[in-house]
């Protein structure tokens, strides 16, 4: 098959010019009624999804490589999924787990914990969203070994709601005119080894180790009492904070460091969980066998759903010290009973074998892009990053914006991270073919951007 074929049948289609009319309506009645609070990348405007598709309210159609925000694991509307939906929707919609029993929540627990990151046996509780895991996570945390103290690292995001927030430390205006935050949690270092250090593999594990090391060799001795701090919150690889890879030898000293004190191994894998990576969980690539689990995003194909899997001994509150009424809803949990058999089935290992021929691909255009300074990742959870010089590695954050513009323009769906990167994050199912379409599409529009930029450049100097 032809490139030019390829495209015709994997591509986004395009019938109006964008935002076409209906999308222009539905973004000013949106900035009249809607929390500015949002952010939006490019002015989409979805009516319907299928598979790696989205089709707008003009009737666009454009391959989707955010799956908003790494959520629609197995496509959008996957038919699986869908008959559970509706087949439960058409049962039972609602009881409150908090209160009543139902099967459900002890059928998507067993099958979460056959597939743990850590020895069983295993206890779950159910939340709607990611930051509320983060939250449970925290608290049970506390509760469990009766200390306070709290470490996170910069670049971590956990979560919107106060607890969440206070762990979370990407961008300022997360937190700007919020405070008083949730005391007791101490930031350190990540090993972003891209914006760490300059020398080659060696350099790069001594950073990463040294970053862990910091925790007990300063924190500890200085102005954190060992024994009073409860877990150590990481993310296996850090979402909002530039799909930054954590190194194993990372992971396994800070388990190490949790073992000598005391202390829980929580892994926030609500981006990073659900077969992204090409392994159920990214901490499985270390492994290391974390404490907590937080789990949300793709593990329900989009249908709101939190988990906090821990094994079962640190999960030890009593009745009325944690709960949530519409946690554990019967139709999220079969929307993710329906996924979890997507993704066993494929998902899983398509993500391995696609996203690794992507990466395989993209590292190729840190020789051959002027602005691009690293490329990274696991599976289908893959970071771009653009930099103005790979010399000094200076951010190109408006650049990295314009790119997305331009694929949004294309018919390509994708999303920044961090301050500089650009992430992709498909639906799990995605093919082979349509990955490279999309990374052709991506390509011309970082060429055009780098065009750009290389004549802005010239006419600098040339005023100059």
């Amino acid at each position: 098959m032809t490139k030019q074929d390829m495209h015709a049948k994997y591509g986004p289609k395009l019938v109006t010019e964008l935002p076409g009319p209906k999308a222009k309506a539905a973004v000013e009645a949106d900035d009249r009624l809607i929390s500015p609070s949002y952010t939006r990348s490019y002015p989409l405007v979805a009516k319907s999804g299928k598979g790696v598709r989205i089709t707008d309210v003009d009737g666009n159609e454009f391959l989707d490589f955010a799956a908003g925000i790494a959520v629609t694991s197995t496509g959008h509307c996957h038919p699986e999924v869908v008959a559970a939906i509706q087949k439960q929707a058409a049962e039972l919609i609602h009881i409150s787990g908090t209160d009543f029993y139902n099967e459900p929540l002890t059928d998507l627990a067993e099958r979460l914990s056959a597939v743990a990151p850590m020895r069983g046996p295993h206890r779950f509780f159910y939340g709607n969203s990611g930051a509320e895991a983060v939250e449970c996570a925290m608290k049970l945390a506390r509760y469990h070994t009766g200390r306070q103290h709290i470490i996170a690292f910069f670049g971590a995001f956990h979560g919107r709601t106060m607890g969440a927030l206070s762990l979370t430390a990407s961008k300022p205006q997360q937190k700007r005119r919020f405070a008083p935050l949730v005391p007791g949690v101490t930031h350190v270092r990540y090993p972003y080894a891209y914006r760490g250090c300059t020398g080659g593999p060696q350099e790069e594990e001594a950073f990463s180790l040294g970053c862990a090391r910091y925790i007990e060799e300063k924190l500890f001795k200085t102005i954190l009492p060992p024994e009073e701090v409860a877990a150590i919150f990481v993310e296996p690889i850090q979402g909002e904070g530039g799909y930054v890879v954590a190194p194993t030898n990372f992971m396994q000293e800070l388990r190490d460091i949790c073992d000598r004190h005391g202390i829980l191994l929580v892994a926030d894998e609500v981006q990073s969980g659900a077969g992204r990576t090409g392994k159920w969980w990214a901490v499985q690539h270390s492994g290391v066998e974390p404490d907590i689990v937080c789990m949300a995003k793709g593990i329900a194909s989009g249908m709101p759903l939190g988990v906090c899997m821990s094994r079962a001994e640190v999960m030890d509150w009593v009745p009325g010290s944690h709960a949530s009424t519409f946690g554990g809803n019967p139709v999220s949990i079969a929307a993710a009973l329906a996924t979890m058999n997507v993704l066993e089935r494929e998902g899983v290992a398509n993500a391995g074998r696609v996203g690794g021929l992507m990466l395989e691909r993209l590292q190729g255009w840190k020789e051959t892009h002027p602005l691009v300074g690293d490329v990274r990742g696991r599976g289908m959870m893959i970071g771009i990053e653009l930099v103005k010089d790979k010399q000094t590695r200076e951010p190109a954050s408006a650049l990295r914006n314009r790119v997305e513009t331009l694929a949004f323009e294309r018919g390509l769906m994708i999303l920044g991270c961090g301050e500089t990167s650009i992430r992709l994050c498909p639906p799990l199912i995605a093919s082979e073919e349509e990955a490279m379409v999309a990374l052709d599409i991506l390509e011309e529009a970082l060429t055009q951007v780098e065009n750009e930029h290389a004549r802005a450049a010239e006419m600098e100097m040339a005023g100059a």
